[in-house]
């Protein structure tokens, strides 16, 4: 790969997770925090009229919009389908190249701690999170391929990733993860100083990840109402590990539902807010280590 000349850092693609909006704004304010000489960095707020009433999206999540189909149609109505067209042309400007990097800032209900999301195996983003693992106990790696045909912002960049960062509660500042964001977000932007001049540091070359294997919803009933809750031995339990005939769910009625699968696995986004409405209560993943 060539030298990286041009990386995005991008908060409020959901409007109500600020950890992400005020990040940029205090970018927007200081820039000489993530400006560097080898590339020029973009600094963008995602959804502006989310961000400003304080809502996750106005019609539609702004987070699945970013499919090549969804680019480059044309007779779109709502908000975030234009929006998402305006994104992409800030992106990638007339006659210009597009970013070599995206790092999409979000949060979560769900105890994530500091995650890295991505969307497929590329060996830069391997070796960048085996050297971010190596100097920061508290991330973690999570490998999503499905969320390349989602429409997700990172999908649109061969180096896009996310940064998700919880437990947060929607509309609130956690000023211990803010700080935690913030640094890691420093410590990404030096790897790339780095990488630029040739001199990536020697690490520990064995990365743990997890990989996705599926989501799980909500017990619910003919009418779609949910019928139990989360467990309390699995809530706020992302990264730890889930084995067959184990509880999964806490009934209305005080009954344990069990995990049903055949081998052990590693649930996470564990009772996301937000994934109420998309028919999620976990994703499931497999831990993984790999050579990088």
């Amino acid at each position: 790969m060539s030298q990286i000349k041009r990386v995005a850092i991008v908060g409020g693609t959901h409007g109500n997770e600020l950890t992400g909006v005020y990040l940029v704004k205090k970018f927007q304010q200081y820039p000489n925090l993530i400006n560097r000489p080898s590339w020029e960095t973009l600094l963008l707020l995602g959804n502006l009229k989310a961000i400003a009433q304080r809502k996750r999206y106005i019609d539609k999540d702004l987070n699945r919009c970013f499919s090549k189909e969804n680019l480059q149609n044309s007779n779109f109505l709502n908000y975030e389908d234009t929006r998402a067209q305006e994104i992409k042309q800030i992106l990638q400007p007339q006659n210009q190249p597009f970013v070599d990097v995206i790092i999409d800032l979000h949060s979560t209900t769900a105890n994530m701690g500091l995650t890295l999301i991505f969307c497929d195996m590329h060996p830069f983003l391997l070796r960048l999170a085996a050297y971010l693992t190596s100097i920061n106990s508290l991330v973690k790696v999570y490998i999503n391929p499905q969320s390349k045909q989602g429409g997700f912002l990172r999908s649109v960049c061969e180096l896009g990733f996310v940064i998700e960062v919880g437990a947060v509660a929607q509309n609130v500042l956690n000023a211990e993860l803010f700080q935690q964001t913030e640094q890691l977000i420093y410590a990404i932007l030096e790897y790339f100083t780095w990488y630029n001049q040739g001199h990536i540091p020697q690490i520990n070359n064995n990365l743990t990840f997890y990989e996705y294997i599926g989501t799980i919803d909500y017990p619910r009933d003919e009418q779609g109402e949910i019928q139990a809750m989360i467990h309390p031995q699995v809530q706020f339990r992302d990264y730890e590990p889930l084995n067959p005939g184990e509880p999964i769910f806490r009934t209305f009625a005080d009954t344990d539902i069990l995990y049903e699968g055949v081998s052990t696995v590693y649930p996470i986004f564990i009772n996301e807010a937000a994934y109420y409405e998309k028919g999620i209560a976990m994703h499931l993943t497999q831990k993984q280590q790999k050579i990088v």
